[in-house]
């Protein structure tokens, strides 16, 4: 057994912390710009383990239109120094919203490029997902409330509420869920690709 066999296991860990990280700042920057309620546990959760490094680039990069800009920049950071990280150990290939981005090969500005295509790509990820834990709930456990509960509903309602507008419920089915989640699956086919295609020159 070569190298090779302990850079898969390697790669998963390292993926694993960078990702689960770069969605609690991710979720932090969404949660303030919907002015969530940071009196929940899981709000709070968020703030504590992502304050201090956001506490030290709030320094240099200033709020842009009322909207925490160091949180976003620390997503990209992140991104950026998980590909710099997997080009360390020699990983070729990034999967990027069901693509394969050329990380090992592309110049380092064509890498910051390839890191905003995976932070868009996690954007509308996350909006995904939130539709779906509420369609579930409201199948499972219609009116129950708890703290991840809140959040989720947040979130999913930035997405949702624009739709019912031209949606209403037919026959006493919302049908919004079903027609968000395909224009966010079409959003990641149509915006990602390019990107990518971009950052690959």
């Amino acid at each position: 057994m070569g190298s090779g066999y302990l850079i898969s296991p390697l790669m998963l860990i390292i993926n694993t912390l960078f990702d689960l990280y770069i969605l609690l700042v991710l979720l932090r920057f969404l949660l303030q710009m919907l002015r969530a309620d940071f009196y929940n546990p899981v709000s709070q959760f968020i703030v504590r383990l992502t304050t201090p490094p956001l506490h030290l680039l709030r320094r240099f990069i200033p709020s842009i239109g009322g909207q925490d800009t160091a949180s976003v920049v620390l997503c990209l950071l992140l991104i950026y120094a998980k590909f710099i990280v997997m080009r360390l150990l020699s990983v070729p290939v990034a999967h990027i919203g069901g693509m394969m981005a050329p990380i090992g090969s592309v110049s380092l500005a064509g890498l910051l490029v390839i890191s905003i295509a995976d932070l868009i790509a996690l954007v509308l990820t996350v909006f995904l997902i939130a539709i779906i834990i509420q369609v579930i709930i409201s199948w499972v456990s219609p009116g129950h409330y708890n703290p991840v509960i809140g959040l989720v509903n947040r979130i999913a309602d930035l997405v949702l509420k624009p739709i019912r507008k031209f949606i209403p419920p037919l026959g006493g089915i919302d049908l919004t869920p079903l027609f968000a989640s395909l224009l966010l699956v079409v959003a990641k086919m149509l915006i990602v690709p390019p990107i990518i295609y971009l950052g690959s020159f």
